[in-house]
Parts: C-alpha cells; structure tokens; sequence
C-alpha cells in the first residue's frame, strides 16, 4: 500500500494533477485498475497538502454486470458512488454489429461520464491507466498508423472544461493485479464480447514476447516517451495544451 501510495503521489505530484480543494470523479469501470486507483487515492486525501474530494463513476454498459460490490466497497471508503444506467452494449454489438468496438465504446462512455460529472458540478476525473497502457498506447499508435502518439498524463478537455488525469502512469500492470489480490478488491467480471480479443491485446502479447529477449523494454519505452518528449509528457512540465473532443 505505501510503496504504491507512494508512487502515485510521485506521478500526481510530478504532472500537478490534484490541486489543494479539489473535486475529483474516479471512472470505476470494475476492473483491478480503477478499484486500485479509487482505493490509493482515498487513502491519498487523508494526507494531500489541502485536501482533495473524491467520487466514484460507473457507466453501466447494460451488458448485466453487477456493481453492487462496487458499490458497497466506495461505502466502506467513504466515496459517493453513482451508477449511470446505458445502453452502450446493446447499440454497440447488437444494433450496429460494430466489428472494431472499442473506439466507439470508450466514447460514449467518456460521454456519459462527462455529462453526470458537469451535472454534479465537477471538472475533474482520474482515470486508470497504468505504466503498461501507456506503452501499449505508444507501440499501438506506432504500429498502427505509423505516429509517435500516446495519451497524455493530463489532458484538459477545451469543449467541456473536464480536465483528466492519470495518477498511476508509475505503477505496472503487474503490481497492479498483485495489489489487487492482495487487497481483495471487488473485481466485477467483465462481460464485454470483445474483451481479450483486441488490438491492445496483441501489443500486450507483442510487449510480453520482446520483455522475455529484452528485459527492461518497457521501461526503457517509457523512459523514451519522458525524455522525448511526446506532447505533455516531460515530468513537472510547466504549461497544458487544450484538446478539443471529438
């Protein structure tokens, strides 16, 4: 818990992510990551120079999942939690048949959140990207479209004045999952139809095959992205781009 809480604080600190007062939304999907993030930075106010707010967000697919243990675990936190209903699933692998979903899914979910976020009055969400989805984004953009591109630690989003932020870009995936166990997070299983079968899936495995010749390799790729740097991604960087949403 301090090593992680630790390393978390290091990111948020070194990217100005939490600023004294501030009301932060925890997209909660149900997952090890942002059960993990929820966790570290509840425990992370008690502490903050100034004090931050949290509440946890879940944008409810309709695909049947049961967030009732999610739910109960913000209780024993002390975290409001709000269940958005939708209907993502269903227009998504039912109505359009789409054969590459994940785009679209992650936008509409980003809507969701964004609109029950702005109708309680806050401006800010953690989100829970860790070390390996930062590569994994990096070689993917790489790949796939030839782009030296990733997401950013911050991004302030122009049209709806949301700002997001990733705190544990520090913690490995590993860790992670071990943490999580150890922890006994109430991990909701994932019903989605495209889950483990997806192009982050085949750079996951691409990552794993070079770490077993290459030892270290992602480190070093995320060394790389810092020392770059790609756009917001020196550490302690002073000024913030504005991206406008699609």
């Amino acid at each position: 818990m301090q090593r992680l809480m630790g390393l978390t604080r290091r990111c948020a600190e070194d990217y100005h992510m939490i600023a004294p007062g501030d009301r932060i939304a925890v997209g909660v999907s149900g997952g090890k990551d942002s059960l993990t993030l929820l966790l570290l930075l509840a425990r992370l106010r008690e502490y903050w120079p100034g004090g931050f707010e949290l509440e946890a967000m879940t944008a409810d697919m309709g695909l049947g999942m049961d967030f009732s243990p999610v739910e109960a675990f913000c209780r024993q936190l002390g975290v409001p939690y709000t269940l958005i209903p939708t209907k993502i699933g269903p227009i998504i692998f039912d109505y359009r048949q789409e054969k590459n979903p994940c785009s679209m899914c992650a936008k509409l979910r980003r809507g969701a959140l964004h609109n029950a976020m702005l109708e309680r009055g806050i401006h800010k969400i953690a989100l829970g990207h860790h070390h390996d989805d930062a590569v994994e984004t990096f070689l993917m953009s790489l790949i796939y479209e030839g782009r030296l591109s990733c997401f950013q630690p911050v991004t302030e989003l122009d049209r709806t004045g949301i700002t997001q932020i990733r705190p544990m870009l520090y913690l490995s995936e590993q860790a992670i999952t071990h943490f999580a166990q150890r922890m006994d997070l109430p991990v909701v299983h994932n019903l989605c139809p495209a889950d483990k079968s997806t192009k982050r899936e085949e750079i996951k495995q691409l990552l794993y095959r070079l770490g077993e010749d290459y030892p270290g390799v992602k480190e070093r790729i995320f060394g790389a992205m810092q020392r770059l740097p790609l756009p917001e991604w020196g550490p302690d960087h002073p000024g913030r781009l504005r991206r406008r949403e699609d």
